[in-house]
């Protein structure tokens, strides 16, 4: 009777204390979670609403995204928007119809509340246009959790590929 006992209260707390982590998993405590969740929120399939306040909640409000375009397709090969200039831009038609973007690989430097994160990607879009390329985020950690200060991305369609060291998980 013991021995059954003793099991309950293990199942019992265990199981409690995994329902804790579940409740406490903060996206912004980790370098790791904080571009992970980036990630997770741009994506969805179609009609999936995305969660724009828990993205905004990621960057400073000074935050800067900028993309760097290497085709013939934008005249402008910078552009430079604010977080709520980029959730505007993603709350269009065509990306309600779906989007995908996970990632291939990261490299993390950090140093006294600072990191630099290249983090590999693979996009696919409605239309089923691919793209690889990378983001490159800029970290401060500040209150206790992680903050984007700025986010800088390309892709691939130049046909310049991304180094090895790039889509391996470090």
């Amino acid at each position: 009777m013991k021995k059954i006992v003793f099991v309950v209260i293990f199942l019992i707390s265990f199981s409690l204390k995994a329902q804790q982590r579940g409740r406490n998993s903060d996206p912004t405590k980790s370098i790791k979670g904080i571009v992970k969740e980036v990630l997770n929120i741009i994506s969805g399939e179609e009609g999936k609403e995305r969660n724009w306040d828990a993205f905004r909640n990621l960057f400073l409000p000074t935050a800067r995204m900028t993309v760097v375009y290497h085709d013939e397709d934008h005249p402008i090969p910078i552009e430079t928007v604010s977080v709520d200039e980029f959730i505007a831009h993603l709350s269009d038609e065509y990306y309600k119809k779906g989007f995908t973007e996970y990632e291939l690989g990261k490299a993390v430097d950090e140093y006294n509340g600072i990191a630099h994160v290249f983090q590999s990607f693979y996009a696919k879009d409605s239309e089923s246009k691919e793209e690889r390329g990378i983001n490159s985020y800029q970290l401060v950690y500040h209150s206790e959790r992680w903050w984007i200060a700025n986010l800088v991305w390309t892709g691939d369609s130049n046909g310049v590929k991304i180094p090895k060291k790039y889509l391996r998980k470090r």
